[in-house]
């Protein structure tokens, strides 16, 4: 038993660690391309390196930092092709679970999607990032959760850590921000009324909207950080 006891402590620490470095990469806190040397992440995080080097490779597995030969652990960049693709997933598995959802979830559900519509909204124009991100995660756990289809939300959910990188580089872009809400809106008000075809549409079309403003942005800093190279 103590031996179970003493794994169960290791384990929560190393998801503890995961968290934390997550949390700083999806952040914008540390920088794709940028080394994470790992003794000034144990002195911050005070923790061994052993457990650091544990959950790094759970984050490496996440494709949220790579291994260089001779480097060591880097955060991980998406290039413009590979956002893309993720865009285009989530637009049509999105869609999908939206359509499900509205057709799926009990009124319980549905009410739950709103009053997070409506936290997510008070942050945004708050000006509160970390909240809107963490709140739009929560949005999309309840819908996701409860769409009825276990494939799509393990999909969705194995994307989650880059998905909110790029939720990150547009969500809060002044271009972007009163377009997003709106259309969160517009998501709420058709999944309220059970219009299962229009909740599609519009989950969809967020999507793709959010797609546009974020690949502009993502291939502007990379060619920002080719000319400074």
């Amino acid at each position: 038993m103590v031996v179970r006891g003493v794994a169960l402590q290791a384990d929560t620490l190393r998801r503890q660690i995961e968290n934390a470095v997550r949390d700083g990469i999806t952040s914008g806190r540390y920088a794709p391309g940028s080394r994470l040397v790992e003794r000034e992440l144990c002195e911050e995080l005070g923790v061994s390196r052993t457990s650091l080097r544990e959950a790094l490779r759970k984050l490496e597995a996440e494709k949220l930092v790579e291994i260089v030969p001779h480097k060591g652990p880097v955060v991980a960049s998406i290039s413009l092709e590979e956002a893309g693709e993720i865009y285009a997933l989530r637009e049509l598995l999105e869609g999908f679970a939206a359509q499900e959802f509205a057709t799926r979830g009990t009124d319980e559900d549905l009410n739950a999607f709103g009053r997070e519509a409506a936290v997510l909204r008070g942050h945004a124009l708050a000006g509160e990032t970390a909240e809107v991100l963490e709140a739009k995660s929560r949005l999309y756990s309840i819908m996701l959760g409860r769409c009825g289809n276990t494939l799509v939300r393990e999909v969705l959910q194995s994307l989650f850590s880059r998905i909110n990188i790029l939720r990150a580089t547009s969500l809060m872009h002044p271009e972007r921000i009163s377009q997003s809400l709106a259309e969160i809106d517009a998501l709420t008000k058709a999944l309220q009324s059970r219009d299962a075809d229009a909740a599609r549409k519009y989950a969809s079309q967020h999507v793709k909207n959010a797609s546009i403003v974020a690949l502009k942005l993502l291939g502007e800093q990379q060619q920002a950080a080719l000319v400074d190279s």
